[in-house]
Order: structure tokens, then sequence, then C-alpha cells
């Protein structure tokens, strides 16, 4: 088991428990922390929006194109986001740094 460090909307810091193999989605919800993930992994909502910290950012999977696609309906998007329901986490993962997105998308 490791951690990932999620900042919240209000720019609380929590440090979550996270189990190989889960998405980061998974991880976030189980928490108990606000991220709505409407489709529940399938890549067809972009409600699991969240913004990877540039030092980690490098060292993700890069994007497909159905989540590059559901990226770009998003009407804020920054340099570093990603659909946390498409990263798996991995022990190579363990202190990855994200941020939510704020729910209209940016």
């Amino acid at each position: 088991m490791g951690f990932i460090h999620v900042t919240d909307r209000q720019g609380t810091k929590h440090d979550l428990d996270a189990v190989e193999g889960w998405r980061v989605m998974e991880i976030i919800r189980e928490h108990g922390l606000p991220i709505e993930a409407v489709c529940g992994g399938a890549c067809e909502c972009a409600t699991c929006h969240v913004h990877v910290s540039p030092e980690w950012h490098e060292k993700l999977y890069p994007a497909r194109e159905e989540e590059e696609d559901m990226l770009d309906e998003l009407p804020v998007l920054s340099g570093t986001s990603r659909l946390s329901c498409q990263i798996i986490w991995s022990r190579e993962l363990d202190g990855l740094e994200l941020t939510l997105a704020d729910s209209g998308g940016g």
C-alpha cells in the first residue's frame, strides 16, 4: 500500500491510502472526497477531472485518445489535466500529487 496526496477545492491537502490496481478516481471517492465520477470510470463524462502536479505529470502514461476527447470538452484545462479514472495507481506512483478540478471543469 502507498499514498496519493490530494488537494481539494478548498486548498486542504489529504494523504490517502492507495491500493495497487485501483483507479485514482476510486481511491479519491473511497476516502469521501468530493469527486463526481458520474460514469464510474468509463471515460465518458470528465467529472473526475484533476490537475496532476507537474513533477508527476510526465511520470504518467500518456492520455489515450478517448481521454483527450473528454478533456477537450471541458471549459478550462491546465497543461497537467487528466481524468483520474484513467490513472491506475501502482507502486511507481507512490506519492502522486494532484488537485481536484473545480466542478465546473476548471
